[in-house]
Order: structure tokens, then C-alpha cells, then sequence
């Protein structure tokens, strides 16, 4: 036996600070250099062969100390190695998702990790991965890219998903009337989904039939309602639309806002507590 030489043994003893291992003679295992990362419990490795390498050897006091962690550290940089030779950009493959991030998650794909970035997790709008993915999900992703130079691997969730802009022309042709909900507001117009993963935008000069300084006037966000379809661009993601055309809706939103305008909120119409109790103050007296 020779320091550095690879050795195996059988796993005899947990003992303070790490393993009792038999490989001819006693040797002992640092529990820092078991695994690659920390371990807590180390008894699940009694009566186990394992594979280590002699790190340290004092044959006059019959002293072997061994890593396990050296053997793992080498098979790891060999996969590691391999699999960045191999992975091919556009490649389909299988991943388990072991940590998660404000801006993504990192995804193993078979001894590296992949960053699958938030904004390539789904064809729709997300705050957070977690409303796509959790810890120890399989899926299946495809590989963006791959930098070799700096070990780096960059994964997509929504290209194996089926694309909603795919089927555009077909589900909202030009002149149909739709219904939508109002996601954001722009000064130019507002933002509204279709769907998850399709927008289109109602420019402020087709809000309504009149001029409208600023889209609140006529719509807010999370509102529903009723646009028609003017043109659907699929190659470059872009639907116009209007309310100002559809039948029917002009004219209920000129009359709310005539109404409005002719009948503001007075001080008046304010009911205070005092008017609610005052009679029976009065009464009393």
C-alpha cells in the first residue's frame, strides 16, 4: 500500500469524526472527506465497500488515513468533461431541478447543472419559478447553449412546450371580436392577454371614440372586456386591437362616462356617521 494508490474496503465502525475502514489493515476516514458536500449521518455506510484513496501513510505507527471525497472529485471532473464534449445546443434532454432562485433554477442533467433561466421557463408572464417548477421536478428541457470556455450550460423549459403563438392566425382571425384581460397599462395604449403567452395591444387612439389623454380613463388593469382583432403580425408577436370597434361597447362607455361627467360626486352625497346617528341625538333631547 502506497499513499495516493487507490484502495478498497469494507466499512467496519462510525467513530467520532468520521469512518473505521478495512482494507487490509485499519484505516481511517475523515467524515469531511466522505462525500463531495457535507454529510450528516454517516451510519448508512456500515458494512459498505467503498472505493478511497490513501492520502496519508505512516507505516511505523500503522496510521492510513483515506478520501473517499479525491475519488469522487476525479469520477465528477471525468463526467463533467464528457458531458460538455458531448452536449449539443438544441439537444433535448432529462433534468431534476435541485435548487431554486429569484431568477431561475438550477436543473441536473446528469452530474452538471444547467441554469434554466425565468424567462425560459413558459411562453407567459411568471413572478417567480416556483410557479412552474419545485425542487426535485423532472423535466424535460432543452439546451440553449454551451460554454465550454467557462463550464456554463444555459436550459429552456418552454421550447418543448407547445408555442400559443403557433396557432394565432388561426384562433383570433383579423375582424373577430375576443375577450381579454387588461394586464398593463403603457401611455400609448393597454397591454392585453389573449391567453397565456399572447398579448396584443389596443392603442390609445382605439380605446374609445373620443380623446383619451390617458388609457385609465377607459379601461383598468385586470379588467376584462371585449376587443376586436385589426391585424395579427406572428412572425414578429404582435396583435393590434381595438374596443372603439366593437359593436355596441362605444356606446355603453360613452354613456358611463357622460354620465359621469354629468353627475360628479358631491359633498352632498357623502353620508357621514353623523348623518346616520344625528336623529337620534335629536330625538333624545
Amino acid at each position: 500500500m502506497n499513499s495516493e494508490e487507490p484502495v478498497e474496503g469494507t466499512v467496519r465502525e462510525v467513530v467520532k469524526g468520521g469512518l473505521l475502514v478495512d482494507v487490509g489493515v485499519r484505516a481511517f476516514l475523515p467524515a469531511s472527506l466522505v462525500e463531495r458536500g457535507y454529510l450528516e449521518d454517516l451510519s448508512k455506510y456500515l458494512g459498505h465497500v467503498i472505493n478511497a484513496r490513501v492520502i496519508e501513510l505512516n507505516r511505523s505507527r500503522k496510521k492510513v488515513i483515506l478520501s473517499r471525497k479525491a475519488i469522487l472529485e476525479e469520477e465528477y471532473a471525468h463526467l463533467r468533461k464528457e458531458i460538455f464534449e458531448n452536449l449539443q445546443e438544441g439537444q433535448v434532454v432529462k433534468g431534476v431541478v435541485r435548487r431554486i432562485t429569484q431568477f431561475g433554477a438550477f436543473v441536473d442533467i446528469g452530474g452538471v447543472d444547467g441554469l434554466l433561466h425565468i424567462s425560459e421557463m413558459s411562453w407567459h408572464r411568471i413572478s417567480h419559478p416556483s410557479e412552474v417548477v419545485k425542487v426535485g421536478d423532472e423535466l424535460e428541457i432543452m439546451v440553449l447553449r454551451v460554454d465550454r470556455e467557462n463550464e456554463k450550460i444555459s436550459l429552456g423549459l418552454k421550447q418543448v412546450l407547445p408555442n400559443p403563438w403557433d396557432t394565432v392566425k388561426e384562433k383570433y382571425p383579423v375582424d373577430s371580436i375576443v375577450k381579454a384581460k387588461v394586464v398593463r397599462l403603457a401611455p400609448f395604449g393597454a397591454f392585453v392577454q389573449l391567453e397565456p403567452g399572447v398579448e396584443g395591444l389596443v392603442h390609445i387612439s382605439h380605446l374609445a371614440d373620443r380623446h383619451v389623454v390617458s388609457p385609465d380613463e377607459v379601461v383598468n388593469e385586470g379588467e376584462e372586456i371585449d376587443v376586436k382583432v385589426l391585424s395579427v403580425d406572428q412572425e414578429e408577436k404582435r396583435i393590434r386591437l381595438s374596443i372603439r370597434e366593437v359593436p355596441g361597447e362605444k356606446q355603453n362607455r360613452r354613456e358611463y362616462h357622460e354620465y359621469e361627467n354629468n353627475n360628479p360626486k358631491e359633498a352632498d352625497d357623502v353620508v357621514t356617521i353623523g348623518d346616520m346617528v344625528g336623529d337620534l341625538f335629536d330625538k333624545k333631547e
